[in-house]
């Protein structure tokens, strides 16, 4: 199995409602997405696929809906006023934790074609969450 990997870098704002510590308060983060894709076989040019098919999806995705954007879980009290002032943020099934932000990433990218093996996202030089399927 060949593996190759990209990274793409984005900040977002959020905050965790259920946690007990600092996180519960809004604050930002400027990330790192790894994103790794395999495939059995190479192509006809001896790749899994061109980093650049990688970077424009993804960037596209990240762009779009998570690149300086402020992600909130659905039942967030700030929601109405962030309407109001007609502030951009993204509503979410889930917490907006690394783990799910990875595997929106992860389930985008499975969309478009990608067989993607993992994405680990760094919110922190010291830490990560990784999302697969495998």
């Amino acid at each position: 199995m060949f593996t190759i990997t990209k990274e793409v870098y984005f900040c977002y704002g959020h905050r965790l409602m259920k946690h007990s510590g600092k996180c519960r308060h809004l604050h930002g983060h400027s990330v790192k997405a790894s994103i790794s894709i395999q495939q059995p076989q190479l192509n006809d040019q001896d790749m899994v696929c061109d980093f650049a098919e990688i970077r424009d999806c993804v960037e596209a995705y990240i762009d779009r809906h998570l690149d300086h954007n402020l992600l909130l879980h659905k039942d967030d009290p700030l929601i109405p006023m962030l309407i109001q002032n007609n502030e951009r943020f993204l509503a979410l099934d889930e917490h907006p934790t690394a783990e799910v932000l990875s595997k929106m990433i992860y389930r985008y990218l499975q969309e478009a074609g990608f067989n993607v093996a993992h994405v680990t996202l760094w919110e922190t030089a010291s830490a990560n969450a990784r999302y697969s399927e495998n």
